[in-house]
């Protein structure tokens, strides 16, 4: 069997198209999930029970179910209902896999950045938060001022693998008929019959696309934390 890069150069051009899709998958997923996981994860670090016990709840649903059920219950379970056809807002979002998708994994990756932020804050340490005290800040002021820009350069390492995952994941919104990456790769290798050539394609796309994921989020660490470089 010999190998066509023919092929390759051929069908390119699709797959960059599958890779832009997934390209905004990830980071409109992440940016979506980052947004519900500060709410949710400041909740879950709470000392108080009835405010831990929703986001104890979500987190546990979205982390103990696959991702490919999520979607599944999403796109084709909410169709079920008459109350989501007639709706004149949510039926044209739900109808469209693309929002699906995105609705489905921004709503997964939160509850896992939501841990990561709570693990965060619980690693301040204490005599931060009573230096902030002592000088009479409120509670806001403490969440705004020191909790919030402390857990982001804590959590920020974890996030980025976070989304590293969620790019992988992505490829499961082929399965509600979205042409991203994988979806695209699946359709030209029903056409070409030449798995081999087009997922290696596919998996150099994914490849470039971690790469170019991990340098940004490396300078966004970089710049976060200078202030140790500069204390070193």
């Amino acid at each position: 069997m010999s190998f066509d890069f023919s092929v390759i150069f051929d069908n390119f051009p699709k797959l960059l198209l599958g890779a832009w899709l997934t390209v905004k998958l990830v980071v409109f997923s992440g940016v979506g999930g980052l947004i519900l996981a500060f709410p949710l994860g400041i909740g879950r670090s709470s000392a108080k029970l009835w405010v831990r016990a929703f986001p104890w709840t979500y987190i546990f649903f979205f982390r103990g179910t696959p991702l490919m059920v999520q979607m599944f219950l999403v796109y084709y379970g909410l169709s079920q209902f008459e109350v989501i056809r007639h709706n004149e807002i949510l039926w044209p979002i739900l109808r469209d896999p693309y929002w699906c998708a995105l609705i489905t994994m921004s709503m997964h990756t939160a509850a896992y950045i939501a841990e990561i932020l709570r693990g965060a804050i619980q690693a301040i340490p204490r005599g931060e938060i009573e230096a902030a005290i002592s000088v009479g800040m409120s509670p806001g002021l403490i969440l705004r001022r020191i909790l919030i820009p402390r857990a982001v350069r804590i959590g920020l390492p974890a996030y980025s693998n976070e989304v590293i995952l969620m790019l992988k994941g992505s490829a499961l919104a082929s399965t509600i008929t979205l042409l991203e990456l994988t979806g695209m790769a699946r359709t030209i290798i029903a056409k070409t019959y030449m798995p081999v050539e087009i997922f290696l394609a596919a998996g150099f796309c994914y490849l470039v696309i971690s790469f170019l994921m991990v340098r940004a989020f490396r300078f966004a660490e970089h710049r976060l934390n200078r202030h140790i470089r500069d204390a070193r």
